[in-house]
């Protein structure tokens, strides 16, 4: 019999066919980079959500082209060239919350190799603001990263969340007193519901030659994947 997470992740790998598997195989591939560190959401109040007033916890996160601005270090740590989220990639939200999550992108990017995740899926409304504009989806032709949430088969809640982050312009200048360009600012909610651990990752592919570019940064937790507790 299939358990309620099992059925939910069975459709998502009927609809991402090979695309799936290819994410499924990056993260696996994962679990055997080191992580530091988690970063809890803050509750501020309460919001009204699909779900009835609900408390309201935020999340600031923020992708750049290198790993000299995360947990990395300054001097980027082992893989200073490597594009990585930040501050960390061990994400902490309360369940039965309304969860606002905010990424700064400062990385450059170009064509997704599967147009679904170009669009947004999962998130209150199926919408996402990126600076300011409440948007479905964004250029399939210029996407500079994706933060994807999905649940593995259990008898957990199930939880979809999927969001394109546009990508810089290459031509982009630096900001003035950074090393890094103006960012985009994407904004979204999703729903959480009971207690589980879940994981996250890039479906952009960003990494090496490796494994459909799904390697390097993409197949290393700490960079372009992590992990997502609610509790």
């Amino acid at each position: 019999m299939l358990t309620r997470g099992s059925v939910a992740f069975g459709v998502g790998s009927a609809i991402l066919g090979g695309a799936a598997a290819v994410a499924l195989t990056a993260f696996i591939l994962s679990s055997a980079g080191a992580t530091t560190g988690t970063l809890s959401a803050t509750v501020s109040g309460t919001a009204s959500s699909p779900k009835g007033l609900l408390p309201h916890a935020f999340l600031d996160l923020s992708t750049y082209p290198d790993s000299e601005a995360g947990s990395h270090g300054s001097d980027g740590g082992a893989h200073p060239d490597w594009v990585t989220y930040g501050p960390v990639t061990n994400l902490r939200v309360p369940a039965h919350s309304l969860v606002t999550v905010t990424i700064k992108q400062y990385d450059t990017g170009g064509t997704i190799t599967n147009p679904y995740f170009a669009k947004v899926h999962g998130t209150v409304d199926g919408t996402e603001l990126i600076d300011g504009k409440s948007v479905t989806q964004t250029d399939a032709d210029a996407v500079g990263h994706t933060f994807t949430i999905h649940a593995l088969p259990t008898n957990q809640d199930p939880l979809y969340v999927s969001v394109p982050l546009p990508a810089v312009a290459d031509d982009a200048p630096t900001s003035p007193g950074s090393d890094y360009p103006d960012p985009h600012v994407v904004t979204f909610s999703f729903v959480t519901g009971g207690k589980g651990s879940y994981i996250w990752n890039c479906e952009y592919p960003c990494g090496d030659g490796t494994y459909a570019k799904f390697g390097g940064p993409m197949s290393t937790q700490g960079y372009m994947s992590g992990t997502l507790t609610v509790a």
